[in-house]
């Protein structure tokens, strides 16, 4: 299985969650690209995997950072049927929408024919060891949903 871990992140929260995933996919003995969004011109090369796991930050209430406004648009303008995504980012209780950016980003995916493998992965600020243990069995449970549904 080929798989992506592409993330945006302004204090390192968001990079801290995806680094903290590809170390749960080395323990399930899967290796992972990981990129950060700017780096990504075209949102094709995602068809390159079989499950990309997408992070980033929530800005205010619950839009998108900057940083990801082109991908964002872009993953609008394509068709995405059957491709595997799983979903997570760092956020900030104390706005009314915590980590509403992901429940945006879930809907337009699932609008362009996306699997979603999984319900969003949200921590508050960085992982502490607690959640780093709650971020491997997301990892295990989204690796085992897009094993299941690709057998489909």
């Amino acid at each position: 299985m080929k798989i992506a871990v592409i993330y945006a992140t302004m204090s390192g929260n968001t990079e801290a969650i995806a680094d903290c995933i590809v170390e749960g996919l080395h323990r399930e003995n899967y290796s992972a690209e990981i990129m950060e969004i700017p780096d990504i011109y075209k949102v094709d090369q995602l068809r390159n995997y079989d499950l990309v796991y997408l992070g980033l930050y929530t800005w205010g209430d619950g839009d998108f950072p900057d940083e990801c406004l082109d991908m964002v648009e872009n993953l609008q303008d394509e068709r995405w049927d059957g491709k595997h995504f799983a979903l997570f980012g760092s956020g900030d209780r104390s706005y009314e929408y915590f980590c509403g950016a992901l429940d945006r980003l879930k809907e337009i995916l699932i609008h362009r024919g996306a699997i979603v493998v999984a319900e969003p992965l949200r921590i508050e600020m960085a992982p502490d060891k607690e959640e780093e243990e709650e971020i491997a069995r997301y990892v295990r449970g989204t690796l085992q949903e897009a094993k299941i549904s690709k057998k489909v």
